[in-house]
């Protein structure tokens, strides 16, 4: 049987931006109003795009509903966003407070990975630590007896090529500055081996991550470079199959 062998050049790397994802309390929810107080310091802009979930079971009369919402103005130094239903739209208010949480949390969350365009290359390493388990006492032979291992803890790896653009906008000029984002809670990397029309017939590795480095280099003749480097928070999914 024939086989393609794929050759990287349908890669791509998708993103969500750190910061961005918080869980609330019913609290945190105008009774009035449009200010919700998400908290300080998060790295929410103007016009992401973000789900507002709210617990099962929970009452939302009067309250500003749940759904795909823009971001319509978030400050750091206050904490307090808020949101509309369509980018540069109105202000989504209230005249009641959620209800019904009980011991769960409401969420405001980027809603899902967006494509950094001005990205030149990626790269993503995994490792398994060994541990050695050879015992002593062993029957004596010819040979010198081998040690035994077994894996240990596994560890990732990643990094980017990312272009300084002119686009203030630009998820690729967010991502260097997301390096020093001091709450990271919401970063993920979606890195496409083979990205197709589909998402069913794309090939991907997903992951929670943590921002660690930014190296920049800048000369005459190239345009202006960012190296990017990143780990892992949890165990990445590996979608390598393809389903119609």
């Amino acid at each position: 049987m024939a086989v393609t062998v794929l050759s990287g050049t349908s890669g791509a790397l998708y993103y969500k931006p750190a910061g961005t994802s918080v869980e609330l309390a019913a609290s945190a929810f105008p009774a009035s109003g449009s200010s919700i107080q998400v908290g300080a310091y998060l790295g929410f802009k103007v016009n992401d795009p973000v789900t507002l979930a709210y617990p099962a079971g929970s009452t939302v009369t009067n309250a500003i509903a749940a759904g795909a919402r823009f971001v319509l103005t978030y400050s750091a130094t206050t904490g307090i966003m808020t949101l509309s239903a369509t980018a540069g739209g109105s202000a989504l208010t209230a005249t009641a407070l959620p209800s019904g949480f009980g011991g769960l949390f409401a969420t405001i969350a980027y809603t899902d990975f967006a494509a950094v365009g001005q990205v030149q290359t990626w790269s993503f390493d995994i490792e398994r630590a060994e541990i050695d388990v050879t015992s002593i006492g062993q029957a004596a032979g010819q040979y010198a007896p081998f040690r035994t291992y077994i894996p240990g803890f596994a560890d990732g790896s990643g990094s980017a090529s990312v272009f300084i653009t002119s686009d203030d906008t630009a998820l690729s000029n967010r991502l260097v500055e997301d390096v020093l984002q001091r709450q990271q809670v919401g970063a993920a990397f979606k890195l496409y081996t083979d990205k197709q029309s589909t998402e069913a017939l794309s090939r991907s590795i997903a992951m929670e991550a943590v921002l660690l480095s930014a190296s920049f280099t800048v000369n005459p003749d190239d345009a202006q470079m960012v190296e990017i480097t990143f780990r892992p928070t949890g165990v990445p999914t590996f979608d390598f199959s393809t389903t119609v």
